[in-house]
């Protein structure tokens, strides 16, 4: 199946982006890209399209206007910097939300739901059958700590160490002590980002510094790989082409 995609946002950047990210998947072909809705309104017009990455915050009409006054609507994913706008965009039906800047591995996630509803329906995608609400992803996430809550954006975590009924999040800068299950802790976590590797341990899988037969070393700091996840670890070993 060919996905045909509009690309709509005032943004030359963000286009580009997107245009750049389209280009790598086979299965997309990009139709066009808009700098404005009433730039897109013409598109839809004249092309078809099945699914359109649309911006929220744009001069003229909103994403969310723009919609509204669409009578038929291609599959929605909506590409903002704004996390405010998650629900109202998800009230409108909205395949997927990704939030600025886009790393490739959303959007490829994204995409894919796109991919799977167009399979589900068999047809046009005017009228999308139900799915499950999207969730909107981070880059940080917030925890408890020494009576207050702590911002910790996830490319500064190290490690994540399971001590009994309290966890220690390493980062470059501090430890944090905080109240939680390991299970708990890597629902809040990416899990692109990190693998847990042992009972006790969640690594960040961009800081692994080297791998020795049954170690990570992160810096100074050696963290052995548990049997129970060693298979999942080397699998991430193998997708990655480590040697």
């Amino acid at each position: 199946m060919t996905i045909r995609c509009l690309a709509v946002d005032d943004e030359p950047l963000a286009l580009d982006i997107i245009e750049s990210y389209i280009s790598k998947l086979p299965y997309l072909q990009l139709v066009k890209t808009c700098s404005s809705a009433t730039e897109a309104m013409q598109v839809l017009q004249e092309e078809q399209v099945d699914l359109m990455f649309l911006d929220i915050e744009m001069p003229e009409l909103t994403g969310i206007q723009f919609l509204n006054i669409l009578k038929h609507q291609p599959l929605i994913i909506f590409t903002t910097a704004y996390p405010d706008y998650a629900l109202e965009g998800f009230n409108q039906g909205a395949v997927d939300y990704l939030l600025k800047p886009i790393p490739f591995d959303r959007f490829l996630k994204a995409v894919t739901k796109a991919q799977e509803r167009l399979q589900h329906n068999g047809k046009s995608p005017e009228a999308p059958a139900a799915m499950p609400t999207p969730t909107v992803e981070h880059d940080f996430m917030f925890v408890k700590a020494d009576y207050k809550t702590i911002r910790v954006d996830f490319k500064d975590i190290l490690w994540i160490e399971g001590l009994k009924d309290y966890i220690i999040i390493q980062t470059k800068d501090q430890k944090i002590i905080t109240l939680l299950s390991m299970n708990k802790m890597m629902e809040k976590l990416p899990d692109t980002k990190f693998l847990r590797v042992h009972r006790s341990f969640i690594v960040s899988l961009q800081k692994i510094d080297s791998i020795e037969k049954s170690r990570i070393r992160i810096g100074s700091k050696e963290i052995p790989i548990g049997e129970v996840y060693r298979e999942q670890f080397l699998k991430w070993v193998e997708e990655n082409n480590i040697q």
